[in-house]
């Protein structure tokens, strides 16, 4: 049924109280819908509901995960400020430094005063992430533990940014190889696997960390995902009682000497059999697309184990 709008003194011979009333009509009924679309809010990793009135146009990262993750879903533009290390990709390398996951400089955040800053919960302070919520700053708050966050947390973002549809292509992209992977690899006979992530002290990822469900992708067991730490310290000793039969060690240079210094432990299997392997540190524990690269290197090693 058609809606027909009277008002005294707005009849037809008044074209001007015509076109003020339309105009006031139009606006009526468009109103809600645009406070309907300016409102953004998702759920972050710490169960808070963020919320930003419209999308983020000034976004700082606290760690280079994070970094990548934002160029990835098509929020480069918004960003603004950058914890050390965030070198990927090359356009992250030329934006403001604002410190590191030990340590970030507070006064240098709130120059660049953003309308969102991504924290990463288990390697930023703490007490410095709540500062900056108690001075007004919105916060998101990732701790993607599964290969499966990255797509979401890509999608998340870019809804904060206001771009969902790069953000998708991306997420979607991430889950189509992760497929790929999988039905090609995640196959028994696992494989045992050490990761070395560190050398004095000797440390690796356990069970909890993303770096094990990369290992299960590729049909692999991590020999220390039964460890309580996210990052815990081993000794030799409890290595050479694991005996795997892989050794992966997560370098910055893939000359690192490393390699050879596993030599003093023949007894090993990994060593005995030549299945002592580097691969670049942030291809295996950044929380990001990358990481299926790194994926696909340690699928390919440790196909070629099962096969022998």
């Amino acid at each position: 049924m058609p809606i027909n709008l009277r008002f005294p003194g707005f009849g037809r011979g008044n074209s001007r109280g015509s076109h003020v009333l339309l105009m006031a009509t139009l606006l009526l009924f468009q109103w809600p819908v645009i406070s309907l679309q300016a409102a953004i809010t998702v759920t972050d990793d710490d169960d808070r509901q963020v919320t930003l009135e419209r999308p983020a146009r000034r976004i700082v990262s606290l760690a280079p995960y994070l970094s990548e993750l934002l160029f990835a879903a098509g929020a480069g533009h918004a960003v603004v400020g950058v914890s050390e290390y965030s070198d990927y990709p090359g356009a992250a390398a030329s934006v403001s430094r604002i410190g590191g996951g030990t340590g970030l400089d507070l006064e240098a955040i709130l120059a660049l005063q953003p309308d969102l800053v991504v924290a990463w919960q288990s390697g930023n302070p703490g007490n410095q992430v709540e500062r900056l919520r108690s001075l007004g700053l919105t916060v998101f708050l990732s701790e993607p533990r599964h290969l499966q966050d990255v797509p979401d947390t890509l999608l998340r973002l870019g809804r904060l940014a206001g771009t969902e549809p790069v953000a998708r292509v991306a997420a979607d992209r991430f889950s189509d190889r992760y497929r790929q992977l999988e039905k090609r690899y995640a196959q028994p006979p696992a494989v045992s696997v050490f990761y070395q992530i560190w050398e004095q002290p000797l440390m690796t990822l356990n069970g909890a960390h993303l770096f094990s469900d990369v290992v299960r992708l590729c049909g692999g067991r991590n020999v220390f995902a039964g460890l309580p730490a996210l990052a815990p310290q081993v000794g030799i000793e409890a290595i050479l009682a694991a005996d795997p039969e892989v050794i992966v060690i997560a370098v910055d240079d893939l000359d690192s000497p490393q390699l050879a210094a596993w030599q003093r432990w023949p007894s090993l299997s990994a060593v005995q059999n030549g299945h002592v392997y580097a691969i670049a540190r942030e291809r295996l524990v950044r929380h990001t697309p990358r990481i299926l690269e790194g994926a696909g290197e340690l699928c390919v090693i440790l196909e070629g184990v099962r096969k022998k």
